[in-house]
């Protein structure tokens, strides 16, 4: 097989890990729920700023026509003290000959100016207060205007404290709402999968276009059938195509092998003739085994079978042996435990086959051979060695090793290898050698206990 120098087996290359995918019917319950906390957020933050903001404006021009009310009934009444008529306000009048006195007693309140002012801070018993202060300053008399802030602020808090139930309620109507429509959404889709697989354990699948609404899912289902349709005219055609190749060439093996035996049997054939005919005897058995092989492939079906595989490898030296003509290499046969395999001998034929003829075809000289365990056989020769490409890529259809050169081969034997060992749950794989060279190694499935 193709070989090259053995070298030190290179590391593997890292394959990461396919990144696990949530379900559609999730992915749209989650959609439905962040779009609601999303809207939920937003509109609980647009409306606290909003009511925040008319709370602001309303105070600020309650204020400022408050303390025009106020002055004007300060001048009305001759200067003398006044109460104010709406609650949670409180007024001062400072007098020209009080203005430095305010500046012991209030000394925030002398230093603004005209407009409304917020205030913050604590008392003396560390309570918090807040209020909003209009001052209104004229050359004789300085007016002060106090709202209390303290209402504006508790209900804030208390609005803010709904808003903190009203979010996560919200965001849980809109996962029912999203678990309620992912259901009514998913439920003609995954109708569509049951009827998929069931049709697809049928040789006949059923027509799944009728069974849906003239939507989206139901212009899958129609393309889904269409595929079906051409699928299982493929296959048909492929099948018939098998039965008719295998039964157009077993016939005229059937000629060949006849007329050989026929040949072989008279006594006055030479030794070369009888030579040539062994050959052909050999290659038309070859051809009768790959053509079961192939046909078991096509129609993926396993054939039962009791083959003695140390009888298959020894007949299959013998034949490459009648091919050797001067090439200085030996074929040996290693082992003696009678392994018998549950498969039809034209399947470990061809498996086999193919690795003993790929050591032979590519080992120049030394030896191939053939070791024989409880369940495996290793196919060991002597040749060049594997590179990491080739046996990276040993096993795929039409690749033909570094070493193949102008070699006959359309590098399709070893996939039919690979192909017959997944139709049979084996397993073949390629290693170097101890020294040198290449060991192919073919592991029969285990018997049922």
């Amino acid at each position: 097989m193709p070989k090259a120098d053995a070298s030190p087996e290179p590391r593997p290359a890292i394959r990461r890990a396919p990144r696990a995918r949530r379900r559609l019917r999730t992915r749209i319950i989650l959609s439905f729920a962040l779009l609601g906390l999303s809207l939920t957020l937003l509109l609980a933050f647009a409306t606290n700023w909003v009511r925040g903001r008319v709370e602001e404006d309303m105070i600020t021009d309650l204020m400022n026509r408050n303390i025009n009310a106020y002055s004007q009934r300060y001048y009305n009444s001759g200067g003398r003290q006044i109460d104010l008529p709406v609650q949670q306000m409180y007024g001062r009048v400072v007098s020209r000959e009080k203005f430095e006195s305010l500046k012991d007693d209030q000394p925030d309140w002398y230093r603004l100016g005209d407009g409304i002012h917020p205030v913050t801070g604590r008392n003396e018993d560390g309570s918090p207060f807040a209020y909003k202060l209009a001052v209104r300053k004229t050359p004789d008399t300085w007016f002060f205007l106090a709202y209390d802030m303290q209402e504006s602020v508790r209900r804030t808090e208390k609005f803010e404290r709904a808003l903190y139930v009203v979010v996560p309620v919200f965001t849980l109507f809109s996962l029912l709402l999203g678990w309620w429509s992912a259901s009514r959404v998913m439920a003609p889709v995954s109708e569509l999968a049951r009827r998929l697989r069931r049709s697809g354990v049928s040789s006949d699948p059923e027509a799944l276009a009728p069974h849906f609404a003239r939507d989206e899912v139901g212009e899958l289902a129609k393309a889904l059938d269409d595929y079906s349709e051409r699928l299982t005219d493929v296959v048909q055609r492929d099948r018939e195509f098998n039965a008719d190749v295998s039964h157009e060439l077993r016939t005229p093996l059937a000629v060949i092998r006849g007329a050989v035996e026929l040949l072989l049997s008279k006594p006055d054939v030479d030794d070369r003739t009888r030579t040539r005919l062994q050959r052909i005897q050999r290659a038309e058995q070859q051809c009768t085994d790959l053509i079961s092989a192939l046909l078991l492939l096509s129609r993926n079906e396993r054939a039962v079978g009791a083959c003695d595989v140390a009888k298959v490898a020894q007949q299959l030296l013998d034949s490459h042996r009648a091919q050797l003509g001067g090439k200085p290499l030996e074929l040996l046969l290693d082992g003696a435990p009678r392994l018998v395999v549950d498969a039809p001998e034209s399947a470990v034929s061809v498996a086999l086959g193919n690795l003993i003829g790929n050591a032979v075809k590519y080992t120049q000289s030394g030896a191939v051979i053939v070791r024989l365990h409880d369940n495996a056989v290793d196919v060991i020769d002597s040749g060049p060695g594997l590179s990491a490409e080739d046996a990276a890529r040993l096993f795929e259809r039409g690749y033909r090793g570094t070493h193949a050169g102008h070699s006959q081969g359309g590098g399709i034997g070893l996939s039919i290898v690979r192909r017959l060992c997944a139709l049979y749950g084996w397993d073949v794989h390629v290693r170097p050698g101890e020294q040198r060279g290449v060991v192919a190694t073919l592991r029969f499935a285990q018997p049922p206990a």
